[in-house]
């Protein structure tokens, strides 16, 4: 199968669709990023890489960087993590306080808001400087040493994330932070501020499609069994409260973030990661998430 050629045409075929989402605006940092950005890039598990479009421009990760602090947290307390987040989709927006409050502080999943929040208190519980070790992981995944956070788009999380900054005060009044709502809120600012390429994130990510192990050095990351259950959770959470129609029209575990990343992998074949910024309502990238149908289309490739 030629992958380039297939790449080539979707990066065609994807333009109509690059303006017709809308930017993360409450972010405002993210808000003046060009609608007609797009990149899509390959890693295949024997070690190849595909490009096309923008996929070497940096952008900011988001909610993909959960995925990270996620596999952080497994390797550090295992099972023992399910005890105060849970596993199941959350059919509410991603950053729900509703749904919180009912289920007396123990978040649906670990890949909306509040799960997140509670993952990175595992790390700093465990971590003594949590930020750098989110680096270090992502350094060693990508093969990219200059993987940094930005602290413009940090800055502009701090300063105008309101909810979040409520979500870690009821977390906290729940008794389910160890630390302090101001210092997980400092590491999760940051964690979701980290500017990565498609190309970083596709190397990144190939470790979930390979049984646990990264082509940039013979350590493994995960376990079979861990990779199996990350897996499990991003097909069935990985895409806040669209997950049903993304399963539907791609047919791969993604992680999306408002920043108008998607990472997916194909077990024991490739990961592969598309950007463009312009999102639908459920806040994934409208133009990537059709990139990727396309994909699967074409190729014929999915887990169904």
């Amino acid at each position: 199968m030629d992958y380039q050629d297939i790449l080539n045409e979707i990066n065609e075929e994807i333009k109509p669709y690059l303006k017709l989402g809308k930017v993360a605006s409450y972010i405002p940092e993210l808000a003046s990023v060009p609608y007609e950005k797009f990149g899509i890039a390959l890693h295949t598990v024997d070690g190849k890489t595909y490009l096309a479009g923008d996929a070497n421009e940096k952008f900011s990760i988001q909610s993909i960087s959960k995925l990270f602090t996620l596999t952080l947290a497994k390797q550090l307390i295992g099972e023992q993590l399910w005890a105060r987040v849970g596993r199941e989709p959350s059919g509410n927006p991603f950053n729900s306080l509703v749904q919180l409050e009912y289920e007396s502080g123990i978040p649906r999943n670990p890949f909306i808001n509040a799960g997140a929040l509670v993952i990175t208190d595992v790390l700093i519980s465990n971590f003594e400087k949590p930020k750098d070790k989110i680096l270090d992981l992502l350094r060693l995944l990508s093969g990219n040493e200059k993987i940094d956070f930005d602290l413009d788009v940090a800055k502009s999380e701090k300063e105008t994330g309101y909810l979040n900054k409520a979500l870690a005060n009821f977390l906290k009044s729940f008794n389910n932070l160890e630390n302090e709502p101001e210092e997980v809120l400092d590491v999760y600012f940051n964690q979701c501020s980290i500017a990565m390429s498609c190309s970083d994130l596709a190397n990144s990510v190939i470790f979930l499609a390979n049984d646990g192990k990264s082509h940039n050095f013979d350590e493994e990351i995960t376990t079979e069994k861990q990779t199996k259950y990350i897996n499990s959770i991003l097909l069935t959470c990985g895409t806040y409260d669209s997950v049903g129609d993304f399963a539907y029209r791609v047919g791969l575990p993604g992680k999306s973030g408002v920043g108008g990343g998607i990472v997916a992998v194909m077990p024991d074949k490739f990961s592969i990661c598309v950007w463009s910024p312009g999102l639908n309502e459920s806040g994934n990238s409208l133009a990537g998430t059709k990139a990727l149908e396309l994909f699967t289309t074409m190729t014929g490739i999915s887990v169904f």
